[in-house]
Protein backbone atom coordinates (compact mmCIF):
# COMPACT_ATOMS: atom_id res chain seq x y z
CA UNK A 1 0.00 0.00 0.00
CA UNK A 2 1.07 3.56 -0.63
CA UNK A 3 2.27 5.78 2.22
CA UNK A 4 1.21 9.29 3.28
CA UNK A 5 4.60 10.56 2.13
CA UNK A 6 4.10 9.05 -1.33
CA UNK A 7 0.65 10.64 -1.60
CA UNK A 8 2.00 14.07 -0.64
CA UNK A 9 4.95 13.72 -3.00
CA UNK A 10 2.84 12.58 -5.95
CA UNK A 11 0.30 15.33 -5.34
CA UNK A 12 3.08 17.93 -5.23
CA UNK A 13 4.68 16.58 -8.42
CA UNK A 14 1.35 16.97 -10.21
CA UNK A 15 0.61 20.39 -8.72
CA UNK A 16 -2.68 19.18 -7.25
CA UNK A 17 -4.19 20.70 -4.15
CA UNK A 18 -5.60 18.46 -1.43
CA UNK A 19 -9.08 19.58 -2.44
CA UNK A 20 -8.49 18.62 -6.08
CA UNK A 21 -7.11 15.18 -5.28
CA UNK A 22 -9.80 14.53 -2.68
CA UNK A 23 -12.54 15.33 -5.19
CA UNK A 24 -10.99 13.09 -7.86
CA UNK A 25 -10.65 10.22 -5.36
CA UNK A 26 -14.14 10.68 -3.90
CA UNK A 27 -12.93 11.81 -0.47
CA UNK A 28 -13.39 14.84 1.69
CA UNK A 29 -10.51 17.29 1.87
CA UNK A 30 -10.36 16.73 5.63
CA UNK A 31 -10.15 12.99 5.09
CA UNK A 32 -7.26 13.33 2.64
CA UNK A 33 -5.53 15.79 4.95
CA UNK A 34 -5.76 13.29 7.82
CA UNK A 35 -4.37 10.52 5.61
CA UNK A 36 -1.45 12.67 4.44
CA UNK A 37 -0.63 13.65 8.02
CA UNK A 38 -0.77 10.01 9.11
CA UNK A 39 -3.36 10.65 11.82
CA UNK A 40 -5.88 8.16 10.44
CA UNK A 41 -5.69 4.56 9.33
CA UNK A 42 -7.50 4.57 5.97
CA UNK A 43 -9.22 1.56 4.46
CA UNK A 44 -7.32 -0.27 1.74
CA UNK A 45 -10.06 0.71 -0.72
CA UNK A 46 -9.49 4.40 0.06
CA UNK A 47 -5.76 4.08 -0.61
CA UNK A 48 -6.48 2.18 -3.83
CA UNK A 49 -8.77 5.00 -4.95
CA UNK A 50 -6.10 7.63 -4.30
CA UNK A 51 -3.43 5.48 -5.97
CA UNK A 52 -5.63 4.90 -9.02
CA UNK A 53 -6.23 8.61 -9.52
CA UNK A 54 -2.53 9.42 -9.23
CA UNK A 55 -1.48 6.57 -11.52
CA UNK A 56 -3.97 7.80 -14.14
CA UNK A 57 -2.02 11.06 -14.05
CA UNK A 58 1.29 9.28 -14.85
CA UNK A 59 2.59 8.67 -11.33
CA UNK A 60 4.47 5.45 -10.56
CA UNK A 61 4.79 4.31 -6.96
CA UNK A 62 8.10 2.71 -6.02
CA UNK A 63 8.51 0.06 -3.36
CA UNK A 64 11.52 0.25 -1.01
CA UNK A 65 13.56 -2.08 -3.24
CA UNK A 66 12.94 0.05 -6.33
CA UNK A 67 14.09 3.36 -4.86
CA UNK A 68 17.80 4.23 -4.75
CA UNK A 69 17.36 5.78 -1.30
CA UNK A 70 15.94 2.52 0.02
CA UNK A 71 12.48 3.70 1.04
CA UNK A 72 9.24 3.98 -0.88
CA UNK A 73 9.09 6.70 -3.51
CA UNK A 74 7.27 8.18 -6.48
CA UNK A 75 8.22 9.19 -10.01
CA UNK A 76 6.62 10.05 -13.34
CA UNK A 77 6.04 7.29 -15.92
Amino acid sequence: MITPEQIRGARAMLGLTQAELAKLAGLSTTGLNNIERGVTDPKASTLRSIQSVLEEKSIVFLSPGQNVKGGPGVRFK
